[in-house]
Parts: structure tokens; sequence; C-alpha cells
């Protein structure tokens, strides 16, 4: 499971800062009005916890227990209630607003996803609203991922070297290592997982069949609509 050691979790809000997608979530949520809100794959809780307003009732679910530690000692942490698992454990809670973001839609495995698309539904009232992205296959961003060129910065535990190889184990499964050496306590840690590249049409009727209404595709986080050439997907569905 990726993002398990603690000092991999330290980095992870410098390595994925808050920033535009985060801001169109957040817009969505007041636009929407939303009461109950979902974040499946919250990790560290960035967004999870900015979503908070008095009122509101948001739930973060994970399936890494170091995230979770991580995300517990946010200032508003208090106002999430924090769940270790999947899709499978999220509460008896009729939500109006559930996320998935980052590359949590693509984390899911090919024998998971339709199941979590259905996990999601029957944790959405009906005509609650589900947003998540995902990576335009199209533009095979793993491609440009593969560096046999060795980085090094400076962290909070010393000078880490970092490599990275990526490729296509199957048509649109892509396995990822992605390489950790702590210089000082000369260890290397490697996270290797897989990440799943749907286009849109496959991805549109797994909602439809999970009992999803897509109500728009995004090629940005300007709701410019998707063109087919986008790098990015950004799915709105309803739960009917």
């Amino acid at each position: 499971m990726a993002y398990e050691d603690s000092r991999l979790v330290d980095l992870y809000d410098e390595d994925n800062p808050d920033g535009p997608d985060h801001d169109f979530y957040r817009a969505l949520a007041d636009e929407l009005s939303a009461e109950a809100i979902l974040d499946l794959g919250c990790g560290t809780g960035m967004l999870t916890t900015t979503l908070a307003r008095p009122g509101r009732v948001i739930v973060g679910i994970d399936p890494s227990a170091s995230m979770l530690s991580y995300a517990r000692n946010r200032p508003r942490a208090g106002a999430v209630q924090w769940v270790e698992g999947d899709s499978r454990d999220i509460p008896s809670i009729s939500f109006d607003y559930a996320v998935m973001t980052g590359n949590v839609a693509q984390h899911i495995h090919d024998d998971e996803w339709s199941r979590t698309l259905r996990d999601l539904r029957h944790a959405l009232r009906p005509g609650a609203t589900l947003a998540f992205e995902s990576r335009n296959p199209v533009s095979r961003a793993w491609e440009e991922w593969t560096s046999a060129e060795r980085t090094t910065r400076d962290t909070k535990h010393g000078p880490l070297v970092e490599w990275m190889s990526a490729s296509e184990v199957k048509p649109g499964a892509v396995r990822i290592q992605a390489h950790n050496l702590f210089t000082l306590a000369d260890e290397t840690l490697v996270e290797e997982f897989d990440l799943f590249f749907r286009d849109r049409i496959e991805i549109a009727e797994h909602l439809e069949i999970a009992g999803f209404e897509v109500a728009a595709v995004y090629g940005d986080w300007n709701r410019t609509p998707f063109s087919g050439q986008a790098p990015v997907m950004v799915f709105i569905a309803h739960a009917r």
C-alpha cells in the first residue's frame, strides 16, 4: 500500500499542494449547499478539513493508517469523522456530496471499481452529487514519469534521493515504482502500485450502471467542457 511510511506521509502535502483542484471541489460544495460530505481517499486530509463548516457533516475515508494519523493532527480535524478503510466502510449517512480527488479513482483496481461506484451510489441520497477526476489515457502521461536520473532534496528527515519508473503492464494499467533513498538512514523505500487509466466512455458507462447520471465532464478546473484531448477529465454525476 502506498504512503504507509510516516516519512513519506510527512512529504505528501509538499509534493501535492493545495491548488485549483481543491478550489474547484470547495466551490462545488458551496454551490450545492452541501450539508453532508464524503471525501473517499482523503489522504492527509488537506481538502477534507477545509470543507468543514458549522452544521456540516464531513467524513474522510482512507486505507492508510499513516495518512489518517497525519490528518487527525490538522487544524479543524475534530470537525471530521475519520474512517480507515475503503468504500465498504462508508458510515450510514445520507450524503449529498462525495468527492474522490487526486489519483484516488485511478488507484482503484478494475475488480473493485464497479463495487466502489455502487457503494458511493448507496451512500448518496437521490439527486446528490459525485465529483472526481481521472487522467485522460489519450495523453499517456506515464510515458514522461520514468527517469533514470536521480534527484536530491532536503527534507525534515535529511537528504532524500528520488527516482521513478512507470510501465504499462496491460492496456490501461500502469505500474509505478517510486524509489526513495533516505541517505541519513541509508534506507531505500520503494512504493509500487498500479494506476488505472479509463477513458471517458468507459467511466460514463460504469457510472450509469451504478445508478448515476453524468451531468458534466470538464477538461480543466475552470470548467472548460472536455474536448477529448485534455489531460484530465473532471466528472460531475448525480445519483438517480
